[in-house]
């Protein structure tokens, strides 16, 4: 699996007005009916799989779409002008933001599922379990359903058959974020991190509330747990679930997976694949220690952000050694085909920002050892293939090195990409070009698809501190990889160690290799114990192909 992500809000917007924290009508937005059939061929053409359209339920917004029957949100509660695609408003509904025509944003949403997979691609979404937007309303929710919310006791702080907590006999108070609030709330209800109180904090997610799953968080006795009857929630989420996956949905990429309880994800994980056994699930899950639990409660796939994103980000940054990579890997090497790699998302800075690596390229290495290292998928970020930095200073957003999720807004980068209108620069279609050799060797060739992985750094400790070394190999396939983390090219000794012979059955032999990112061709002597003398370009790598 190579996932894209697409900030959808953002992709395929050409209005390069940029105001800062400018409206819809100023800015301009991208819309689903952008993502045309030429511009799925080229995302294809990077060796993509899926598509991760990011914000594609409708969510609170500052946009008043009050013509069309969409209620409008108080601006109190919503950060930013477009608002986060993470406080769900209604989840039967999409966002009219992305609409060329409001009153028909479904049937123009089900027309991209229907076009990405003629593409040949399959599509992922996001579910919100956690929490929804202050004001969550469903106008769109199927006959007979009941919303969230609509049958709570209000006068209980905590009841399992609630889908809400709430702080009895307390208004919210949103004095913390901004003086003389006329938005009201009684009770309060808890803020979606799992703030049970009724002033959360500037910094809470106070545009949000918790959802509940039939956790009592704050009994008297300690955090208990009632999931006998089963909680109302976990039906109602259930059936969210379904409801998309009839519209065609291949994936789900469930937002703070771990504040959700792995009994839920097992029952709705079970329940699903009962009618749609293909779809699979992506959970963003921090605590390494929690791995396990969410993949046994029915994850096929974990964000592996603390291990290793964590450590490639260092190595990059030269704070941390390559041979720390090895760590990382053997840290989740019997779930290793569960972790999904990446180097960009909605959260992180990007690459290129200066409070990142300051340059796409430096990127490069890291990217050669997230696609290739094992078998399991690799997610980037829209623009990341073409260097965007994030250095916009666009309003809620700020200028942190992120892309927005909380603004109208466009990036060059995506312009330059897939605009008619426009093209790429010299240098982006440089790293554009790099990601595709990577990424379509990570996707299509025998060796990194299903091959297995030798790491050679504990018989190369020279390498110990710059360069990163392993094989792959399935049948006579295999891929020599060294990854260069310096910024000055390399003359690098790459012992062959007899057990990677025995391990993967190669052969000793003299053979002709090709080098995947140039098409460069040399000769190879491999025999065991003894050392290849490879030249490394900077800030880059070699992919040796070749049989044994």
């Amino acid at each position: 699996m190579i996932i894209y992500q697409i900030f959808t809000r953002l992709f395929g917007n050409d209005n390069t007005t940029r105001q800062k924290s400018g409206a819809l009508a100023v800015n301009g937005c991208g819309k689903l009916n952008d993502i045309t059939p030429e511009v799925l061929r080229k995302i294809r053409t990077l060796g993509v799989s899926h598509i991760w359209y990011t914000g594609l339920i409708r969510h609170a917004t500052q946009t008043d779409y009050s013509s069309y029957g969409i209620p409008q949100q108080h601006a109190e509660i919503v950060k930013g002008k477009a608002g986060s695609p993470y406080a769900i408003a209604d989840y039967y509904d999409v966002d009219p933001d992305l609409a060329t025509q409001v009153e028909h944003r479904m049937e123009e949403c089900e027309a991209l599922i229907a076009r990405t997979h003629k593409a040949g691609l399959k599509v992922v979404m996001d579910f919100v379990p956690n929490h929804v937007a202050r004001e969550y309303h469903s106008i769109c929710k199927p006959d007979g359903v009941k919303d969230l919310g609509e049958d709570d006791r209000t006068d209980y702080n905590f009841s399992p058959q609630n889908n809400f907590y709430y702080c009895w006999g307390q208004p919210l108070d949103l004095s913390a974020i901004t003086t003389g609030s006329s938005y009201r709330e009684q009770p309060a209800k808890a803020t979606g991190n799992d703030q049970f109180t009724a002033r959360p904090g500037r910094n809470d997610w106070y545009e949000t509330v918790k959802l509940n799953y039939g956790i009592d968080y704050c009994d008297a006795g300690g955090r208990s747990e009632h999931f006998d009857p089963r909680p109302d929630t976990w039906t109602k989420m259930r059936d969210i679930l379904l409801f998309w996956c009839a519209k065609g949905i291949n994936a789900f990429r469930c937002d703070m997976a771990e504040m959700v309880p792995p009994q839920f994800w097992a029952y709705a994980t079970g329940e699903v694949r009962q009618r749609y056994p293909e779809v699979q699930f992506i959970g963003e899950v921090y605590n390494p220690a929690l791995y396990r639990t969410y993949i046994k409660a029915g994850f096929d796939f974990l964000y592996d952000k603390v291990g290793m994103y964590d450590c490639l980000r260092d190595v990059i940054g030269h704070r941390r050694p390559a041979a720390d990579i090895t760590q990382q890997w053997q840290q989740t090497d019997d779930i290793g085909s569960h972790m999904l790699y990446f180097l960009e998302n909605h959260d992180e800075q990007r690459l290129a920002s200066d409070f990142f690596a300051g340059s796409a390229h430096k990127g490069i290495p890291a990217l050669i050892v997230a696609a290739l290292l094992k078998s399991c998928p690799f997610m980037l970020y829209a623009g990341q293939e073409v260097g965007e930095r994030g250095m916009d200073d666009e309003g809620f957003s700020g200028r942190d090195g992120r892309t927005t999720i909380f603004d109208y807004w466009s990036l060059d980068s995506l312009i330059h990409e897939y605009s008619a209108t426009a093209s790429l620069t010299p240098e982006e279609s440089r790293l554009r070009e790099l990601y595709s050799k990577v990424l379509k060797t990570a996707s299509t060739d025998p060796a990194a698809v299903s091959g297995e992985s030798f790491d050679l750094m504990y018989a190369n400790s020279h390498l110990h501190d710059r360069q990163f070394a392993f094989l792959r190999k399935q049948g006579s396939d295999t891929l020599l990889v060294v990854a260069n983390f310096d910024d000055k090219p390399v003359s690098a000794d790459v012992m062959l160690p007899g057990h990677a012979f025995d391990y993967l059955g190669m052969k000793e032999l003299t053979t002709r290799a090709t080098e995947l990112l140039t098409r460069k061709r040399l000769t190879l002597k491999l025999k065991a114990d003894a050392p290849l003398l490879l030249s490394v370009p900077a800030w880059s790598g070699l992919i040796l192909k070749f049989k044994s």
